[in-house]
């Protein structure tokens, strides 16, 4: 005699982790934009942009914990 068969049950699949909230300075990129001064003491500007790595997420582009 053959044991009756169970009807298959669902299986249930882990909850989607949340995405990491975006950098506020860097919008997500990782890096910044910043404008470039000329001369020593009154730092004209010049149209030209330098980009550099992001201090506040170190380039990752999230948004770093609160540390409490």
């Amino acid at each position: 005699m053959t044991a009756a068969k169970k009807p298959a049950t669902r299986r249930r699949t882990a909850p989607a982790k949340p995405e990491p909230a975006k950098c506020p300075d860097c919008d997500g990129n990782g890096e910044i934009t910043e404008a470039v001064k000329v001369g020593a003491r009154k730092g004209r500007l010049t149209g030209h942009r330098q980009t550099g790595l992001c201090l506040t997420c170190l380039g990752s582009g999230e948004a770093p914990n609160p540390t409490v």
